[in-house]
């Protein structure tokens, strides 16, 4: 099973070489991604609102597992790894080879330093789950990570935010990691990284990669069309229907990529506890329309179950659809307020967010809902409405596993629990789904926590967004996997013009 141990090989979702001739070397990609001035951050394990620091950080520094295809884990830093019989510890043997870019050689000391500074961040607990301080513990070259509960899944779970620096770092801002690119320079968001011939997973093609900052896809995309960058990196929708008929522009799109729900707070005491009242308005959302009109058709509808990418992904499930007589009997029966007015929070972070929540809040007023949508500046939306809010857009990124929403945003004890809810029966399934290497079992376990989020969550997940990158037409094999897969460039290569 690949939990067990990683697949030595298909590390790389790209193909080789392509239709498009075989790789060359050298140039530089010029790309650009969304962010906020006020919101820079470049500590490896702060919190990175804008994509151009996630873009910078995770080419600069390793984790020690990466999303993969065919399977959703493959090896980074870490070469293989393997589980204890309880299934609660697991041993990461590193790769071999691997240096800092000051020419250092990682040791597991590096990585267990990194992997406790982690931990004791703030959102340390949903990064690192299970896994206390004291269960992070160095065996020769070997990493050892004690869970508090078995975790079938926690190769999976350290994907995403295990970035690794050297032992003792204290200015991380300008720490060398040992990713496939070396820091060149950086001002205000914006970044130069050159090609790490040492790097263990493989000499990258590029010489170097700029990253330059932009605060609305729309600039973003103008500066692709203009010719300043090369790349227009999540673009959304609405620049991919304008680029489409732009001579010599690449619109790629990654399906899949990306949840945008509807968070109702299920806690006592706010209007949406009642579970009626949530399946109320799943029931009187025109998903058709949302993907529509919200993403321009460049995406699919959903079904409120979280992880669509994952192999295990129950598609069989009944497809929720538009009923808004039974949506006014159930807010009927459960006594729902009609003559108030709801605030709905959202955010312009992504392309489509505060679209979404407009027109979410024009189809729940036929079904005599009414809401007013309520705009607020990034850094108030995620200070003061994230996880508090009775209702308010979220979105994700990361999409190919259920158990990994399961474990960060579903589970009653999960860290980020967004719509705070409480649910025994779905903990059970969760905990029985990582708690075992035995296919049969852990295939029926999350059959059911699927089921149960379907029935009786918190989210309306109405649709999922295709990932679109904008680019030239000398880029050549960008990344096709949602989330941290699709920020491993060092595949990417410049076709001679």
């Amino acid at each position: 099973m690949a939990l067990l141990a990683a697949c030595g090989g298909e590390n790389d979702p790209r193909p080789a070489g392509s239709a498009q001739g075989s790789p060359v070397s050298g140039g530089t990609l010029r790309i650009g991604a969304l962010g906020r001035a006020s919101a820079i951050t470049r500590d490896p394990h702060g919190t990175q609102a804008n994509e151009s620091d996630y873009l910078i950080i995770s080419l600069i520094y390793d984790t020690l597992t990466a999303p993969g295809s065919p399977d959703n884990t493959a090896p980074r830093l870490a070469a293989t790894w393997k589980a204890d019989e309880d299934v609660k510890t697991w041993r990461f043997t590193l790769a071999k080879g691997a240096t800092f870019h000051d020419g250092t050689p990682v040791t597991a000391e590096d990585v267990v330093w990194s992997l406790r500074r982690l931990r004791d961040t703030p959102g340390g607990a949903s990064r690192l789950p299970g896994i206390k301080t004291s269960g992070i513990e160095a065996d020769g070259d070997t990493v050892v990570l004690t869970s508090d509960y078995p975790n079938a899944d926690l190769p999976l779970l350290v994907r995403l935010s295990t970035f690794v620096l050297k032992k003792d770092t204290e200015d991380v801002s300008n720490a060398p990691g040992s990713g496939p690119f070396k820091l060149g320079w950086y001002r205000d968001g914006n970044a130069r990284l050159v090609r790490n011939d040492a790097w263990h997973g493989g000499r990258p093609y590029l010489d170097a990669i700029e990253v330059k900052i932009f605060e609305s896809p729309q600039a973003m995309a103008n500066a692709l069309l203009g010719g300043q960058i090369d790349v227009a990196s999540n673009a959304g929708a609405v620049a991919a229907r304008t680029a489409a008929a732009r001579p010599g522009v690449q619109v790629l799109r990654r399906p899949n990529d990306m949840s945008m729900p509807i968070v109702m707070r299920t806690a006592e005491g706010s209007p949406f506890a009642d579970p009626r009242v949530r399946e109320a308005l799943r029931l009187a959302v025109d998903r058709e329309a949302m993907v529509k009109q919200v993403l321009s058709g460049y995406g699919r509808v959903a079904n409120d179950v979280l992880g669509t990418g994952d192999a295990a992904y129950a598609k069989d499930l009944p497809q929720r659809t538009r009923d808004l007589a039974r949506a006014r009997q159930l807010l009927q029966e459960a006594g729902f307020d009609l003559t108030k007015t709801y605030q709905l929070r959202t955010t312009e972070d992504v392309a489509g967010l505060a679209e979404s929540a407009t027109l979410f809040a024009t189809q729940v007023r036929e079904a005599g809902v009414r809401v007013e949508v309520v705009k607020e500046e990034s850094g108030t939306f995620w200070d003061k409405t994230w996880l508090k809010a009775d209702l308010y857009t979220t979105y994700w990124g990361t999409n190919d596993s259920v158990l990994f929403f399961a474990s960060k945003i579903l589970a009653g004890d999960a860290a980020q629990n967004e719509t705070a809810w409480r649910d025994a029966e779905f903990d059970r399934a969760y905990k029985q789904a990582v708690g075992t290497l035995d296919e049969t079992t852990r295939a029926q376990a999350m059959r059911r926590l699927q089921e149960i989020q379907h029935e009786r969550s918190g989210y309306v997940l109405w649709g999922m967004a295709d990932g679109i990158d904008l680019a030239a037409a000398t880029v050549r094999d960008l990344p096709k996997l949602p989330g941290y897969g699709r920020v491993q460039l060092e595949r990417v290569w410049l076709a001679k013009q």
